[in-house]
């Protein structure tokens, strides 16, 4: 499928792109390898199912005798049963968790023994499970002593299963990965065991609990320092992160009620969540209080079995839906979450109030006020960390989509509402009592909440009749199904530009002219576009404040490129801004002047000639090592478009990203500078340097420079390497590519200019131009600006200067502040505060 690069000519390989089933299997792959050379892992399993099947307890789990003496719990310990703590690892509950920990194991402990090798991790494995089952134990006695209701329920509870050391070496492991993936493992051994606790409440899961800590002191122990905190967090990251707890905060319910002794301090009020069909016991109390609600209580129990019992769920399927429009970064997804949640903590404060005095007088206010804290506080920190990470969900949906779904979504509704009216009005005596027009209206909302809901309603007419009975069961079913479907497809569907038309417009102006070397940064989203009177020539520009701020040079027809610098100067005019044109080259430059504007050359152009480039002399030396050490060391590098690459390519990329992006003080910068989402882009080309493992070193991105069509030239806009990888992977990677691209018959290749940085030419500058410069240095711990055109340099480019250039001095201050927010546009509060201390320290 690929080749290997020679050691001082490489040509870089375009595999063939993998589609459908292929990437999943190849995906899983790497899994099946890391299972063959895992022997703790292969032993563990192989130990529990033999055991399991020796001592009958494949089927239930242990014998009760044999609970006794290999379990963990209170009676256990206090017997002095000081074996069961490591015994216990041996057993599982019963056939379910045999398979699902089985599932577990397989999953963390082949990473698990190639990060910390078989010995380390039998260590932590039997030290996780011995501390962590003793002191989750011992936490239920404390909860006994603070008098907590749900852990005296377990308090003679005995537990068995491996979970306990596997989560505490999922903890400690996650110490020698990289961030991505060190964060989002950190977050689930935290979220899946607390979420448990707080619905289901048993033993083991506070076990759980307690063996995640243990294993993040056995990690700091062994990597001899404490977890670190990344100083920033991606906006893509962000987004799965919060996604993740949404649906924590969704499965928790739906794994409760898998449990028909779930006791859990969450799951008190859990029937909001999940609705369960009425007990025999509970309609024979609904009898005895009154005919309406014996009547309402048979009704229920019908419901749950039809298709109808799909509403049970309604409120975690609406809940993971949205999940999947967080993790896509939509606007739309974080208002309706954040509207459910705002719903969901008005319903909860309303049934406090309702029923505060039965809750008061059959309970006592000390449990009130722990009902209280225990329903409210996971929507308030839902709703917390939703507002806290606004900024990163800025994506929109497509106006023609959105409008799309509003027609949907309200048309079904409509309809849906209609037929339980409509159809039940002409069925009226299909109803007991026979129903009126007011009391169907007032029946609506029991057809359009899940049936825990019910009893929280007024009085509504109960359908007898086959009919009736129909409408009852289908209506709010129909509607949710097609409401939460249609959302579904709408968060599925690819995020266009933010003004479609006219970007498309302008990339075949892009394509068909050609332009700057900076120009394809024009069509990032973010962008609007200005066309000239005859269609013929383009401006890509953003408002920001009162300043029209563009990006790179106008493009088009070459006579109207030259005019559109005055006509877009005039269009700002009608409209009350100030125009700047931002990265422009000498052709602008000229332009710019001949309407008396002002100029500052604020980066540096690097271009690399094609034709006759050969990396031989002593001035290539550096490149040549690079590539001579790559080739020893089996690294190739191979062309990817990036919406087509394997899924294990894409998941490096995005940790290499997310590591680098973690160790900047600030956030990741835009604007002229690129980051994974204008990667999703198939004229963008993207190589990538793996070995013979397949793990990727470092990658570089590059945008085409067209003329008449075709791509005649390429800019270099995205470069990552993996911090631990191969050194000179940089230069590797910008030597192949130059060399493919000769081949290819390209002329150039530019390296891009870097802010705030450029070539002193022995000119004498202007106070504001050594107050760029002086920033730049200010800077560069944290960028690096300069370092990066020092390390242009090692490819001997030609310099050419970048300028910005305005029409009014008195606009200086807002055009500055518009480029810092162009360039930062996710800065926070904190973060700003940080760089104005460096810029006044």
């Amino acid at each position: 499928m690929t080749e290997s690069l020679a050691a001082t000519e490489p040509v870089p390989t375009t595999p063939r792109p993998e589609r459908g089933w292929h990437r999943w299997l190849r995906a899983l792959a790497p899994l099946a390898a890391q299972l063959r050379t895992a022997p703790l892992t292969l032993t563990l399993i192989a130990a529990l199912w033999v055991v399991g099947a020796a001592t009958g307890s494949l089927g239930e789990g242990p014998s009760p005798r044999l609970l006794q003496q290999v379990g963990v719990g209170l009676p256990t310990l206090d017997a002095g049963h000081w074996w069961a703590p490591a015994a216990s690892l041996l057993w599982c509950s019963g056939i379910g968790s045999y398979v699902v920990t089985t599932l577990l194991i397989a999953v963390i402990g082949p990473p698990a023994e190639q990060r910390l090798g078989s010995p380390l991790s039998a260590l932590v494995l039997l030290l996780g499970q011995m501390f962590g089952s003793v002191l989750g134990t011992y936490l239920v006695r404390l909860g006994i002593a603070a008098d907590l209701g749900w852990t005296q329920a377990i308090q003679d509870q005995a537990a068995v299963g491996p979970t306990v050391g596997v989560f505490a070496l999922a903890a400690a492991l996650s110490y020698r990965l990289t961030v991505l993936w060190r964060r989002r493992l950190r977050l689930l051994v935290v979220l899946v065991p607390l979420v448990m606790m707080l619905y289901i409440g048993h033993l083991q899961s506070v076990q759980r609990v307690a063996a995640v800590a243990v294993g993040f002191a056995l990690g700091a122990l062994l990597q001899r320092r404490l977890p670190k905190v990344a100083r920033h967090v991606s906006r893509t990251e962000t987004r799965v992160l919060v996604a993740l707890c949404l649906i924590a905060t969704a499965i928790g319910p739906l794994v409760a009620s898998l449990y028909q002794d779930a006791i859990g301090p969450f799951n008190t009020l859990g029937d909001l969540y999940f609705s369960h069909v009425p007990s025999a016991d509970e309609v024979q109390l609904a009898c005895e209080e009154s005919v309406q609600a014996c009547a309402r209580a048979h009704s229920v129990q019908r419901f749950f079995h039809s298709p109808g019992l799909l509403m049970a769920a309604l409120v975690p399927f609406l809940l993971l839906v949205l999940a999947e429009g967080l993790r896509r970064g939509l606007r739309l997804a974080w208002w309706i979450t954040t509207i459910t949640e705002l719903l969901w903590i008005g319903v909860l404060c309303w049934l406090l109030v309702l029923n505060y005095h039965d809750f008061a007088q059959d309970n006592g206010e000390k449990y009130l006020y722990e009902l209280i804290g225990e329903a409210l506080l996971l929507p308030v920190l839902m709703l917390a960390l939703l507002l806290r990470t606004r900024r990163s969900f800025d994506q929109r949906l497509p106006r023609r989509d959105t409008r799309r779904l509003a027609v949907v979504v309200g048309g079904t509704l409509l309809l849906a509402c209609a037929a339980y009216v409509g159809i039940g009005w002409l069925v009226r005596d299909q109803y007991e009592p026979d129903a009126t027009i007011g009391a169907l209206f007032a029946g609506l909302p029991s057809e359009l909440l899940p049936p825990a809901y019910n009893d929280l309603l007024p009085g509504y007419p109960i359908a007898a009749g086959g009919t009736a009975q129909t409408l009852e069961i289908y209506c709010g079913v129909v509607f949710w199904a097609v409401a939460l479907i249609a959302l579904l497809l709408a968060f599925r569907r690819p995020v266009v530009h933010v003004d479609a038309e006219a970007a498309a417009r302008a990339r075949e102006l892009l394509t068909r002219y050609g332009g700057s070397t900076l120009s394809f940064i024009s069509t990032w989203d973010g962008n609007h576009y200005w066309f000239d009177e005859q269609g013929e020539a383009a401006v890509p520009y953003r408002v920001i404040a009162t300043v029209a701020l563009t990006t790179g040079d106008p493009f088009g027809e070459p006579a109207a490129r030259r005019r559109a610098v005055a006509g877009f100067a005039r269009y700002c005019d009608t409209r009350g801004w100030t125009p700047c044109f931002y990265s422009v080259t000498p052709e602008t430059l000229e332009a710019a002047e001949q309407l008396g504007w002002r100029s500052l050359q604020v980066a540096e152009d690097t271009v690399v000639p094609l034709p006759d480039l050969a990396f031989t002399g002593k001035k290539w030396q550096d490149i040549r090592t690079s590539l001579n050490k790559a080739g020893k060391q089996g690294i190739t590098a191979e062309w990817w478009s990036y919406p087509e690459a394997p899924i294990a390519i894409k998941e490096q990329v995005r940790s290499i990203s997310e590591e680098w992006v973690s160790d900047k003080g600030l956030p990741e910068m835009g604007f002229t500078l690129g980051g994974l989402a204008e990667l999703d882009d198939p004229a963008v080309r993207v190589l990538v340097a793996v070995d013979a493992d397949r793990t990727v070193h470092g990658l570089t991105s590059w945008m085409p420079v067209y003329e008449n069509g075709e791509p005649v030239g390429w800019t270099l806009d995205f470069m990552r390497r993996r911090s631990e990888g191969f050194r000179g992977v940089m230069e590797f990677l910008i030597a192949s590519a130059a060399l493919g691209f000769k081949e290819e018959g390209a002329r150039f290749l530019s390296l891009s200019g870097a802010p705030l940085a450029r070539a002193d030419r022995g000119e004498p500058q202007a106070a504001l131009q050594r107050m760029l410069d002086w920033m730049g240095k200010v800077l560069e711990p944290v960028y690096g600006f300069r370092s990066l055109l020092a390390f242009k340099a090692k490819f001997q480019p030609e310099y050419r200067p970048m300028y910005m250039v305005y029409p009014d001095p008195a606009a200086l201050g807002s055009i500055t502040r518009a480029i810092g927010k162009a360039y930062l546009p996710h800065l926070t509060p904190s973060q700003g505060v940080r760089l104005m201390r460096r810029l006044s320290s």
